[in-house]
């Protein structure tokens, strides 16, 4: 009898395995850089201002890949019985959640450069020097965070319940993350209470490492927070079934 694969050589063929079915969903991946796309040409439009406009298209698409794409479709895959197979494997539920997640970190990665070319087209420019690796790791936490959370509705709800939360979810960052109103314009108790929120504090980390203001560190801390916590809590909870 051979031996089982090694787990990072597992988990490098499952994200393979995840590339291929999301290149697959070609349609998604579209709507993923086209909706916040939009909503950056629509707002700036009728007004906004790009500087503070921009942060927020940018978790906008984070929360569109990780929350409501993967989590979706994850729970699709685990509701039609797909996933269960994989339960006896060596890839574990730690495996396939690191798998899933190395996928949509590097699509959260892709997404920020055209989401950034849209917004200078439209006018926006930097206050201050684009921190590089600031705007990277403010992707990767936002990421684990957000697709930290999808995985964990896919894991313990049905795919129909996982459907209305992540949409239910999308709609509550649309209407109060920034993008229909600036998170500096809500009251200063809500302001507090989006701050200490993931996607309040990511929209506030990309600010920041796009040199438009904000606090870094802060946001940064909050987000790290809520990535571990959603990566912990997934890896213990998630069932196959």
């Amino acid at each position: 009898m051979s031996r089982p694969a090694p787990f990072l050589a597992a988990v490098r063929a499952q994200a393979a395995v995840e590339a291929r079915l999301t290149a697959r969903r070609g349609e998604n991946l579209l709507a993923m850089v086209a909706v916040p796309a939009a909503v950056l040409v629509f707002f700036s439009w009728v007004g906004r201002d790009a500087a503070s406009l921009l942060p927020a298209a940018l978790a906008l698409a984070i929360v569109a890949s990780g929350l409501v794409n993967l989590g979706i479709a994850t729970a699709y895959e685990r509701g039609y019985g797909v996933l269960k197979r994989l339960g006896g494997s060596p890839l574990g539920r730690s495996g396939l959640l690191a798998a899933k997640l190395l996928v949509v970190g590097a699509i959260g990665l892709i997404q920020v450069i055209p989401l950034i070319a849209v917004a200078a087209t439209l006018g926006w420019r930097s206050n201050a020097m684009i921190d590089p690796l600031a705007l990277a790791l403010t992707t990767i936490l936002g990421v684990a965070a957000f697709a930290g959370l999808g995985l964990l509705l896919a894991g313990t709800l049905r795919p129909e319940a996982t459907l209305v939360v992540a949409n239910v979810l999308f709609l509550a960052v649309v209407l109060v993350g920034g993008t229909l109103v600036p998170i500096d314009a809500l009251p200063a108790p809500l302001q507090s209470i989006v701050g200490l929120l993931p996607f309040g504090a990511l929209g506030t980390a990309f600010r920041a490492a796009l040199g438009d203001g904000g606090a870094l560190l802060p946001s940064m801390v909050v987000l790290a927070a809520w990535a571990a916590g959603a990566v912990v809590v997934t890896a213990r909870t998630f069932e196959w079934e």
